[in-house]
């Protein structure tokens, strides 16, 4: 970055203005422009200047569409009245030193005044605001700009007033030279300022640049197997991230720009789909499903795209905008790494419930046919019966949904304290949960007790009568052909019992959805994604 140092200017602005504007021989070089030879020029200038768009304090209006318009003509007729008059143009050499952005801008010495230069030198803003950080201008800068507003003050005067007069020629000359020098020396010093501050915002880029070039580096060289077990390598994987992460807070505008999502989130999502890889090559089951696959993946991927992101601009580094959130493929890019791992690092303590909530789906589906049709068509009954399943579920097996249920209905368990381990069977939960789950054993066991009846597995029937209940209705034709198998004496005891808890079930799968929906949205799409990617 040596070409974004601040260049020495070879002259003192003030010293060279004043010694262009100041004695009789200088005015004696200006008395020339007195002659009929020049008033064309002077008036068309004047012309133009009437143009400009006027406060009621008699300054020109810069903020406006026209009024920014019509400046820009002004600014481009100062440059050609200048040009016409044959006036001698400030010193611009140390526009070669810029970076090649605004090279692109002053790409030779020619006078190229330019609109914001003239705003930044009228406003004198002091501090400048990049991604969140405040940047000092230097005093150098701030001296220069009043002299610009000065001279610009002074020549709006001259034109305002404008009379054709040889003295009032002779004057106007004078003051587009002093406003000339002025400008450059203003120029050089605010555009040097710029380029300093924009340093710092692509240095963050650089950074993870370098870093990713670390570990391509060292991926060529020992292979992708045997590097990650490299120390090195693991340290730079810890700095990249760190990297990302520090990016993501300065340049997420569309996402929480969130700074604490470590590369353990990373370690743990390849050592999950490791495992679930190995599982599926043995052909077996690890009891990972395709639900924590997706989101292993989702977590590997959004780095590999930053990691392609930051090869790709490391060739053109000068096009980053140093406001890095004006960089749509940049937080492109962070968003979705952000989102895949929040969520994993959201779900990484739920996903054994994830997948067993996807794996009673599939059992339902068995017993319910109709419910592959839902899944596969995402038709809306499915979202009305998937939190009664859930329910179903979790009531069954709690050991395996308590943190499921703590991430969803997180009040229901709100400073009580768990006793035991996760395996317990019973979840630390307020009165009104502990009355709907004793509620749902009764029921169960009455289902089981009244089951014994008849030649099959119990269980298996309270588990068939309460899906189809979920599903179809407890009015089904098939549901009444599962309380046929029921003793005829407690028969309609027992469905009145089923309806009744079916009632009570439908007020907690509304409230599992509605206390918080973004939640309920999130967790109940990781889980469809996983049925469809099956």
């Amino acid at each position: 970055f040596s070409d974004l140092e601040r260049v020495h200017v070879p002259f003192s602005a003030s010293n060279a203005m004043m010694s262009q504007t100041s004695g009789t021989a200088d005015h004696d070089a200006f008395a020339k422009f007195g002659s009929a030879r020049y008033l064309s020029t002077f008036s068309l200038l004047a012309s133009n200047y009437q143009q400009l768009h006027l406060h009621e304090d008699g300054s020109v209006d810069t903020e406006s569409e026209l009024g920014q318009s019509a400046v820009k003509v002004f600014l481009v007729s100062l440059a050609e009245t200048a040009e016409a008059l044959g006036l001698r143009s400030a010193n611009r050499a140390y526009r070669a030193n810029f970076t090649i952005n605004y090279r692109a801008l002053f790409p030779d010495e020619s006078r190229n005044y330019k609109f914001d230069v003239l705003v930044a030198s009228l406003e004198q803003h002091s501090e400048i605001w990049v991604n969140g950080d405040k940047f000092e201008l230097d005093a150098e800068t701030l001296t220069s700009a009043q002299t610009v507003a000065w001279w610009w003050t002074e020549l709006c005067m001259s034109l305002s007033s404008w009379n054709s007069s040889d003295s009032q020629q002779v004057a106007l000359a004078m003051k587009l030279v002093s406003l000339d020098t002025a400008w450059a020396a203003f120029e050089y010093s605010y555009i040097s300022d710029l380029i300093n501050i924009e340093t710092r915002p692509r240095q963050l880029v650089l950074t993870a640049i370098n870093e990713e070039q670390k570990l391509t580096n060292l991926e060529t060289m020992y292979g992708h197997q045997a590097v990650s077990l490299i120390p090195e390598y693991i340290g730079t994987q810890r700095s990249l991230v760190q990297s990302i992460s520090h990016l993501n807070s300065v340049a997420n505008n569309l996402g929480k720009g969130r700074d604490d999502l470590s590369v353990e989130i990373l370690w743990d999502a390849m050592k999950t789909m490791q495992i679930y890889d190995a599982s599926e090559k043995k052909g077996c089951r690890s009891g990972l499903g395709p639900a924590m696959r997706n989101l292993c993946i989702d977590v590997t991927d959004s780095f590999l795209a930053m990691r392609r992101y930051l090869r790709e601009v490391s060739t053109r580094l000068h096009h980053v905008d140093p406001q890095l959130c004006n960089n749509a493929g940049l937080v492109e890019r962070l968003v979705d790494w952000e989102k895949s791992w929040e969520i994993y690092a959201q779900y990484k303590d739920i996903l054994m419930g994830i997948c067993d909530f996807a794996e009673s789906i599939r059992l339902a589906q068995r017993v319910v046919p109709d419910l592959i049709h839902m899944c596969k068509d995402s038709d809306a009954e499915l979202f009305m019966v998937l939190p009664r399943i859930l329910w179903l579920r979790g009531l069954a097996k709690p050991a395996a949904h308590l943190h499921v249920f703590r991430h969803l209905l997180p009040h229901r368990f709100a400073d009580i304290q768990e006793s035991g381990n996760d395996a317990q069977e019973q979840w630390p939960c307020d009165s009104d949960l502990r009355a709907f789950i004793e509620q749902f054993h009764s029921v169960y066991a009455l289902l089981e007790e009244n089951h014994r009846f008849v030649q099959s597995s119990s269980s298996r029937l309270a588990w068939k009568v309460l899906i189809r209940s979920v599903v179809l209705g407890s009015e089904s034709k098939t549901q009444e052909d599962m309380y046929s198998l029921l003793s005829a004496s407690v028969r309609e005891q027992t469905k009145q019992a089923v309806d009744k808890f079916m009632n009570r079930l439908e007020g907690w799968s509304i409230e599992i959805q509605r206390y918080s929906a973004k939640d309920w949205n999130q967790f109940i799409s990781v889980v469809v994604a996983g049925l469809n990617s099956e």
